[in-house]
C-alpha cells in the first residue's frame, strides 16, 4: 500500500530532536502512516511504545491472548490488575496516553487478506511461524512491508520483507556534501575548482551533483551533472563551452542516490537466509534454532520448559532434523548452544524486548519513511554471555513460575537471582530519554525493589516539550516539572514494588556533600547524561568509590553502551569536555571580519542579535532611569550596537513602517557598507610583506551585496529585524510577507541613498578610533533624549524554540546573508538551529537500544563475580545496521620499582588519632610503599613540596590542607596526589585516600 492518506499537521517543537534526524519529508510520511502490529508481549509493547512516539499516523494492536504472569515482566503497559484481560485492550488506552496525535485502535479478528490491504506496514511479535508464513505471503504478494520479531529468553531474531521492488531514497544518515566554488572553466569539459581542493576528494567519479547560487555562468544553476573527480581534487563536469563566464560564487551538493532493495518472501527466506552479521556460522545456528523452537511449539503446543534438559534434547533432536540451509556449507550445529537456547527460551526479558524492540521499530520507520537502509534481511541477537560462563545448569524447580511479575525472568536466571536484584541500590544519573528508558527497566526486572532498598535518580532539568517524543515517562501536562520527581512517580505506578527516590541538586563538586553520601552507599551507578564534562565527573566518583559505572549515550541513530567494573575492566577514559573544534576558539577578529565557515557567521549573527536587542535596550533602560552621561556606559562594542539601533532615523519608531526602515536601513550597512569599507582598509589586490595575498586560502575576500526584494533571504531578514526592533519598543509588528514586499517597494523607488545609515559603521568606529570621540559622543546623546520620552524598552533574551518570535528567523538570514558576503556554503533554518542550540539530534530507537543493550550488563554487575570476558561494550548505527559489541579492556597496569597497580587501586594511611603531622605521613609513605614523596596535593591546591622549610611538616595534615585551601576538611577521606622521587613522565601513582 503506497498511499499514506492525508498528510496530518505536523508539531515540530514536539518532534524537534526526531526532525533533525530524520527530516520533514521522512516526518510528513511517518504522520500518514497506517501500521498494524500483531502481538503485545514485551516486544511488541516495545516497538508500539516507540513508534506511538515517533508519531505514526495510526497503529492497530492485535492479540488474541490474555495477559499472564510472565508479561509483567517486560511488558510496562500491563499490571496485576490486566491478568487474564486481552493484552491489546489492556495496552491501548495507556498507549494513546502518549501521543495523542496518533489514532490507536484495536483489531479483534483474525488477520485477512482485506484486514492487510489497510496497512503500509505489518509487524509480528512472537508469533508462530505457520501465522508468520500465511500474513508474510500476502504482504508479499501486495507490497505491503513484511516484519517478524521473536524473543526467546536471551535470543532474538528480527526479519524484513519489503517486497522486490522497495525503494530507498536516501540510503545514509549522513547529509549531502557540500563545496564551495572557486571557479569554472568554460570548455569540454568543464572544470570546476573548488574553493578548498581537499573537499573534491570527499566526491567519488559518477557521483551528481546540482548547482546553485553561481553569478556569471547561471546556465549551471539548478542543473544536475555527474563528475569526475580529478588528481587535484577538481570536479570534471562536462561540457561548459557554450556557456556565460563564470564570474564568481556558487555552491554544489551531492545529489543523493536512491537505491532499490530485493527482498525474498518468508517461505524462501527461511531456507536461504540472508544474515547480518560478521559470524555466520553462529547466526545460522540461531536460525535453525528458532526453526527448531517453532517444530517443537507446533508438535508439543508449548515453548521448552525452563531449564528442563529433556525437551532441550527434543529441541537439539527436531534442529538436526531440520531440511538444512540451501546455498551453503553443511556445518555442524553447536549443540551447547542449541541446548542452552532452549533451557532458557521460556523466559520474557525487559532488555531483550528494549533492545529488538527498538531495531524493530526503526526498521518499521525505514519502510514507511524510505530513509535508510533495511536489514537484509535477517538480524540474529544473542545475549547468552549474561549465563555463567561454567555452563552450569540451574534446577528446573528454581526457574518454574512463581505466580508473580518476575516469572518471565526467574525462567532465565532462578528466584535466587531474583532476590539479589531485589537487594540493590543504584544511583541513576540523569532523566532523560535513557534515563527514562532505564527507569523503566528498573521496574520490569525488580531493581531494588526489595523492602528499604530503591534507586535515586537524579536530574536538576525540568520537562521541555521537545522531551515528549522520547521520553515516554512524561505527558504533556508534565511540561515545566522536574524530570526526576515526575519520572520517580511514573516508574513508581509501573512496579509499586520500587521505591524511586528524586534528587534535584546539580550533580557536581559543590554538591559532594549531598551525592557522596549515595555514592559511598549504592551498589552501583547508571550514567545518562548528555554532556562531557557531566559523564566525566560521575565516572571519576564512581573510581573513587569502587562502584561499577553503566553508561550510555546516543546521536541520532548512533548509539553505545559501556559498562565498568572495579578491577575488573578499564576505568572510563572519555574526555573531560567536548572535544575542541578543528580552529579551537575563535580569534576576536575572525567573527565580524575574517570568517571561513557557516559556524563563524551564525556567531556573528548571534552576536549581533544580543548586540541590537539586549544589550542596547538595557543600556538605554539605564540612561533613561539614572539619567546619566552615555560616556560612562561599559565597552565600546555596546555603543556600537547602540548607534546601530539609533539608525537611520534617529527618532524613535512609532509604526511598523518606522521599524521597516531601520532593517532595511541596517541591512545595508551589515552586508554593504561595512564590507566596502573593509575592502578599503584591505583592498582585494592587498599583498603582505612576504609576498603572499591577504586573501588567500582561509580567508575569502568578501562581496557586498546589494538589496534584492525578490530574494527571499534578504526579505526574511528585513522582516525578522522590523519585528524584533518593533517588539523591544512595545510596537505591533506583522508576519504578511506581501505586504512587506510591497512597503519596500514603495520605500526603494525614489532614491535608495536615502537610507544610507547616519552614522558609520561599526566597522569604522572598530578600526579609526579606538574609542568613540567627544563629537560623537554628544551626537550619540543628542539622540538618545527621543528614546527617553517613552516607555522603557523590552530586552529581547533570545530564544530558539519558539517559531513565532522571530529569533531564529533574524539568526538565519543574518548568518546566510554574511555567509553571501564571504562565499561561505549556506545553511537552512533547522541546521543553523541544530548549531546556535547545540543541539544533539535524538530519535527513541537509538535511545530504547542502548537502554536495553545497558540492561544486559545489568544481570551482569549484579550477578556474582564475573571475568572480564562475561562483558560487553556496544555501539550501534541503526540508519546503517551496524550492531558491534566487544569485550572491554582490562585495567591498565602501571609499575613503580616493586609497586604495580591499575587506576582502580589507592593507597591508603590513616589520619590516626590524635591525627598525624606531615613528617609522619611521608614516613609511612616511605616504610609501607617504598615511595619517596617530593610533591602532595590535594586537588590544584600544592599541600608539601620537598623544597618547603622543616617547619611545615610538624603541622597536622588537614592544618595544612585548610592553609592551601582556606576551608577545614570535612569528615571522611581526604584525598591527595603524588609525585616521587625517581618517577618517569608517565607514572600516574594511585590517589593517597587518607582517612580521618
Amino acid at each position: 500500500m503506497d498511499d499514506p492518506g492525508p498528510l496530518k499537521l505536523l508539531d515540530e517543537e514536539h518532534y524537534s530532536r526526531q526532525l533533525y534526524v530524520l527530516g520533514l519529508p521522512a516526518m510528513q510520511r511517518i504522520r500518514g502512516a497506517k501500521v498494524l502490529l500483531s502481538g503485545l508481549q514485551g516486544l511488541g509493547a516495545e516497538v508500539a511504545k516507540n513508534l506511538v512516539l515517533m508519531g505514526v499516523g495510526s497503529l492497530t494492536l492485535h492479540d488474541p491472548y490474555p495477559t499472564c504472569w510472565s508479561d509483567l515482566a517486560s511488558q510496562f503497559f500491563l499490571s496485576e490488575e490486566d491478568l487474564e484481560r486481552n493484552r491489546a485492550e489492556a495496552s491501548c488506552t495507556r498507549l494513546t496516553q502518549l501521543n495523542e496525535t496518533v489514532q490507536v485502535s484495536i483489531h479483534t479478528g483474525l488477520i485477512s487478506e482485506d484486514i492487510l490491504l489497510d496497512f503500509q506496514v505489518v509487524v509480528l511479535t512472537n508469533s508462530k511461524l505457520e501465522e508468520q508464513l500465511e500474513v508474510g505471503e500476502l504482504c508479499h504478494r501486495h507490497g505491503i512491508c513484511f516484519l517478524v520479531a521473536n524473543t526467546r529468553g536471551l535470543v532474538g531474531q528480527l526479519f524484513c520483507d519489503f517486497g522486490e521492488n522497495f525503494i530507498v531514497e536516501d540510503p545514509i544518515e549522513a547529509e549531502p556534501l557540500t563545496a564551495a566554488i572557486q571557479d569554472i572553466s568554460q570548455g569540454s569539459p568543464g572544470i570546476v575548482t573548488l574553493r578548498n581542493k581537499d573537499h573534491g576528494h570527499l566526491f567519488h567519479d559518477v557521483d551528481r551533483v546540482i548547482f546553485s547560487d553561481i553569478k556569471g555562468m547561471v546556465e549551471l544553476n539548478g542543473c544536475c551533472r555527474s563528475i569526475r573527480v580529478q588528481k587535484d581534487g577538481s570536479l570534471e563536469i562536462g561540457d561548459t563551452s557554450t556557456f556565460s563566464r563564470y564570474l564568481s560564487g556558487g555552491v554544489l551538493t551531492e545529489v543523493k542516490r536512491s537505491m532499490m532493495v530485493r527482498h525474498e518472501p518468508l517461505d524462501i527466506a527461511l531456507l536461504q537466509p540472508r544474515l547480518v552479521t560478521q559470524e555466520v556460522h553462529h547466526a545460522r545456528c540461531l536460525h535453525q534454532a528458532f526453526r527448531a523452537l517453532h517444530k517443537f511449539q507446533h508438535e508439543y503446543g508449548r515453548l521448552p520448559r525452563p531449564w528442563d534438559l529433556s525437551d532441550a534434547e527434543a529441541v537439539v533432536i527436531l534442529a538436526q532434523s531440520l531440511e538444512p540451509l540451501k546455498g551453503m556449507s553443511e556445518d555442524l550445529l553447536d549443540e551447547t548452544l542449541l541446548r542452552m537456547i532452549a533451557l532458557t527460551s521460556a523466559g520474557c526479558l525487559s532488555p531483550m524486548a528494549a533492545f529488538l524492540g527498538a531495531v524493530t521499530a526503526q526498521e518499521a520507520l525505514k519502510a514507511i519513511s524510505r530513509k535508510f537502509m533495511p536489514l537484509d534481511q535477517w538480524l540474529y541477537f544473542d545475549a547468552l554471555d549474561c549465563l555463567p560462563e561454567d555452563g552450569e545448569l540451574l534446577n528446573p524447580e528454581e526457574c518454574a513460575p512463581r505466580g508473580c511479575r518476575y516469572d518471565g525472568q526467574i525462567a532465565v536466571f532462578g528466584s535466587s537471582f531474583q532476590d539479589r536484584l531485589s537487594c540493590q541500590h543504584y544511583l541513576l544519573v540523569g532523566a532523560g530519554a535513557i534515563g527514562c528508558e532505564m527507569l523503566k527497566g528498573f521496574a520490569l526486572v525488580g531493581l531494588g525493589a526489595g523492602d528499604s532498598r530503591g534507586v535515586t535518580v537524579a536530574d536538576m532539568d525540568f520537562i521541555e516539550r521537545s522531551n515528549l517524543s522520547r521520553q515516554f515517562l512524561f505527558k504533556p501536562q508534565d511540561i515545566g516539572r522536574p524530570k526526576a520527581e515526575v519520572a520517580a512517580a511514573a516508574v513508581h505506578n509501573l512496579n509499586p514494588d520500587l521505591q524511586v527516590t528524586p534528587l534535584i541538586h546539580p550533580l557536581e563538586s559543590t554538591t559532594e556533600h549531598i551525592y557522596d553520601d549515595y555514592f559511598s552507599r549504592v551498589d552501583g551507578v547508571v550514567a545518562a547524561v548528555d554532556t562531557f564534562e557531566a559523564r566525566y565527573y560521575v565516572a571519576n566518583r564512581c573510581t573513587h568509590y569502587l562502584k561499577p559505572l553503566l553508561e550510555a549515550g546516543t546521536e541520532g541513530t548512533k548509539g553505545t553502551a559501556s559498562v565498568y567494573v572495579p578491577h575488573v575492566t578499564e576505568v572510563y577514559s572519555g574526555p573531560a569536555s567536548a572535544p575542541a573544534s578543528e580552529d579551537g576558539p575563535y580569534p576576536i577578529c575572525t567573527i565580524p571580519y575574517f570568517p571561513r565557515k557557516f559556524e563563524h557567521t551564525l556567531q556573528w549573527a548571534r552576536n549581533t542579535f544580543d548586540g541590537l536587542f539586549r544589550l542596547s535596550a538595557e543600556t538605554i533602560n539605564r540612561y533613561q532611569q539614572a539619567g546619566t552621561s552615555i560616556a560612562d556606559t561599559d565597552g565600546q562594542q555596546v555603543l556600537i550596537s547602540l548607534k546601530q539601533v539609533l539608525g537611520v532615523q534617529r527618532v524613535r519608531p512609532q509604526t511598523w513602517e518606522d521599524c521597516v526602515v531601520w532593517a532595511l536601513g541596517h541591512w545595508q550597512v551589515c552586508f554593504h557598507d561595512e564590507i566596502i569599507q573593509l575592502r578599503r582598509h584591505f583592498p582585494p589586490d592587498k599583498v603582505l610583506e612576504d609576498g603572499t595575498h591577504f586573501w588567500s586560502g582561509s580567508k575569502p575576500c568578501p562581496q557586498p551585496l546589494e538589496f534584492d526584494i525578490s530574494q527571499d533571504m534578504h526579505l526574511l531578514y528585513v522582516l525578522a529585524a522590523a519585528n524584533l526592533y518593533a517588539q523591544m519598543h512595545g510596537l505591533p509588528g506583522s508576519s504578511d510577507q506581501t505586504a512587506l514586499r510591497g512597503l519596500l517597494s514603495l520605500m526603494l523607488q525614489p532614491d535608495p541613498q536615502q537610507l544610507n545609515p547616519t552614522f558609520s559603521s561599526n566597522l569604522n568606529l572598530a578600526w579609526v578610533p579606538a574609542e568613540l570621540g567627544p563629537e560623537q559622543l554628544k551626537e550619540l546623546q543628542k539622540a538618545m533624549g527621543a528614546w527617553s520620552k517613552g516607555p522603557p524598552l523590552t530586552p529581547l533574551l533570545f530564544e530558539k524554540d519558539d517559531d513565532r518570535n522571530f529569533h531564529m528567523d533574524f539568526l538565519t538570514a543574518a548568518a546566510n546573508l554574511r555567509s553571501q558576503n564571504y562565499g561561505i556554503l549556506p545553511a537552512n533554518r533547522a541546521q543553523s538551529k541544530l548549531i546556535v542550540g547545540q543541539i544533539i539530534p535524538a530519535i527513541v530507537t537509538s535511545t530504547a537500544a542502548v537502554a536495553g543493550l545497558l540492561g544486559l550488563e545489568l544481570y551482569k554487575v549484579v550477578s556474582w563475580s564475573r571475568p572480564l570476558g562475561a562483558f560487553r561494550h556496544s555501539n550501534l548505527h541503526l540508519a546503517e545496521n551496524v550492531f558491534n559489541r566487544y569485550v572491554p579492556f582490562p585495567p591498565a597496569i602501571q609499575k613503580f620499582q616493586d609497586m604495580i597497580w591499575t587506576r582502580w587501586d589507592r593507597l591508603k594511611a590513616s589520619a590516626g588519632q590524635p591525627e598525624r603531622t606531615l613528617e609522619s605521613l611521608l614516613t609511612y609513605l616511605q616504610e609501607h610503599y617504598g615511595l619517596k614523596v617530593r610533591m602532595l596535593l590535594h586537588g590544584p591546591a600544592v599541600v608539601y613540596s620537598a623544597r618547603q622549610t622543616h617547619e611545615t611538616q610538624t603541622l597536622r595534615v588537614t592544618e595544612l590542607v585548610q592553609q592551601v585551601t582556606g576551608r577545614a576538611p570535612g569528615p571522611g577521606v581526604l584525598v591527595l596526589e603524588l609525585s616521587c622521587e625517581g618517577e618517569n613522565d608517565d607514572t600516574a601513582f594511585p590517589p593517597l585516600h587518607y582517612e580521618l
